[in-house]
């Protein structure tokens, strides 16, 4: 299964070999094949194709929306139709303002977890999103159309949301790249909040250099967004080949690793071979942290949901599936002082990793802890744990994670993950694509 890249066919745009318009028909024939066996996209968009030039950034090239973000003239029911229904967002989101100027079409809206509050993509309103390379089995969450989407190759881009590992659970699961930027890099206007403390907006694509291509365009700062942060972004395509020899690269090791798939863990251990004849020094190190942080990451998630959902929670908590409203009870039954004390540990990670990475250029780590697994009979809340801990403590630190494809288990993908310091997604970047190039 191989999903079509961005960077090729952008060069096939601008030396005429198809055009734009052609290009969304080839893919929105993909789709109607495809999506009844995968349930990836709510919505197809057919008219979303407009005038474009071969000097914009994303000439044509057809990009899927999570069902979490606003396009304008098309509900945003974010996976809980009985609760955001029909009505058609009036603006874009600022992404989808930034990807439309750039050239982009938006060929389709896709399926979340409802409220993005779970990891499996399975919804009861919408039915689950298949794996595309197991159709028996989930997708990941809380962006599974998007992931599923780019894995099937029905479009070549795609946007997920991530508040404990939704960009990079279903990108590891369903075998794709996918980024969670640094805290305030992209930003979430016009975006359905899960937490207001540990939301990301992020792309989702076929290789290093497509996710990279797409950060370009989406990042940057939002005066009318209150948590966008003003910083400078990088040009991310200029030192995207250039390796890393030399670098000093952090291998998580220890008891965090214990519960993994033994499977997964040969994955990390090749892919920290692959970094030693890369250039690197790859040091195993343990970091106690983890745990903690990803508990705290939950108990900040809970409660901000409850807080923001609180008036449909007591209205009418029977329109939520199962697992999202006892989520959400979870979230309106914590005190003042548990919450307290997540804001506190959130403070004490970020200093923590300040200092790590003052020691170290990246860290890897796998992105889920399991391949994908089957969807029948799965209890979604129950098996979260399972996936966020690897993700989840990266939210609440704020900072730039990947996760890149590095094998593959009974013919189910394994994610590799690339952590850096704040405001390093070019670094990650650059290692993710490094480690692309060299397997």
């Amino acid at each position: 299964m191989l999903p079509i890249e961005i960077s090729s066919t952008l060069e096939k745009l601008r030396s005429r070999e198809t055009t734009p318009s052609a290009l969304s028909a080839f893919f929105l024939d993909k789709i109607d094949k495809l999506n009844p066996s995968i349930n990836a996209f709510s919505e197809v968009i057919r008219d979303g194709w407009r005038s474009v030039t071969p000097e914009q950034a994303l000439y044509g090239i057809p990009i899927a929306i999570k069902d979490l973000i606003d396009v304008q003239g098309h509900a945003t029911r974010a996976g809980s139709p009985k609760f955001f229904g029909d009505a058609p967002a009036s603006s874009d989101a600022f992404v989808v303002e930034k990807l439309k100027a750039a050239g982009a079409t938006i060929i389709g809206k896709t399926h979340t977890h409802e409220i993005a509050l779970g990891i499996t993509g399975i919804n009861p309103h919408y039915g689950p999103v298949h794996n595309p390379h197991n159709l028996d089995y989930i997708s990941g969450g809380s962006s599974s159309g998007s992931a599923a989407a780019i894995a099937a190759g029905m479009c070549l881009g795609a946007l997920g949301t991530d508040t404990g590992g939704s960009i990079r659970i279903p990108s590891s699961l369903c075998g794709v790249v996918g980024i969670k930027p640094t805290t305030g890099r992209v930003s979430a206007r016009g975006v359905v909040p899960l937490s207001w403390n540990l939301d990301h907006v992020g792309p989702i694509a076929a290789t290093v250099e497509d996710v990279a291509i797409l950060l370009q365009v989406i990042a940057g700062y939002d005066a009318l967004d209150p948590a966008s942060v003003n910083v400078p972004v990088d040009d991310y395509l200029t030192q995207i080949n250039d390796g890393m020899r030399g670098w000093r690269v952090a291998l998580l090791s220890g008891e965090d690793l214990a519960a993994s798939n033994p499977g997964v863990l040969d994955a990390l251990n090749n892919a920290a071979k692959v970094f030693t004849e890369l250039g690197a020094t790859v040091t195993p190190v343990e970091i106690e942290i983890l745990r903690t942080a990803s508990n705290a990451n939950l108990q900040i998630t809970l409660s901000d949901a409850a807080a923001f959902h609180r008036e449909r929670l007591t209205e009418h908590p029977d329109w939520f599936g199962e697992d999202v409203r006892q989520r959400l009870e979870m979230g309106m039954w914590s005190n003042v002082t548990e919450y307290s004390l997540a804001r506190r540990m959130q403070t004490e990670v970020k200093r923590y990793f300040e200092g790590f990475f003052a020691d170290y250029d990246i860290l890897i780590l796998p992105t889920t802890a399991s391949t994908a697994v089957p969807i029948e009979g799965l209890k979604s809340a129950e098996y979260a744990p399972r996936l966020t801990s690897f993700t989840a403590p990266f939210n609440l630190a704020g900072l730039p994670a990947l996760s890149v494809p590095c094998g593959s288990v009974d013919g189910l993908p394994v994610g590799l993950q690339i952590v850096g310091p704040a405001w390093g997604e070019g670094r990650v970047l650059r290692a993710g694509r490094a480690f692309e190039q060299h397997t």
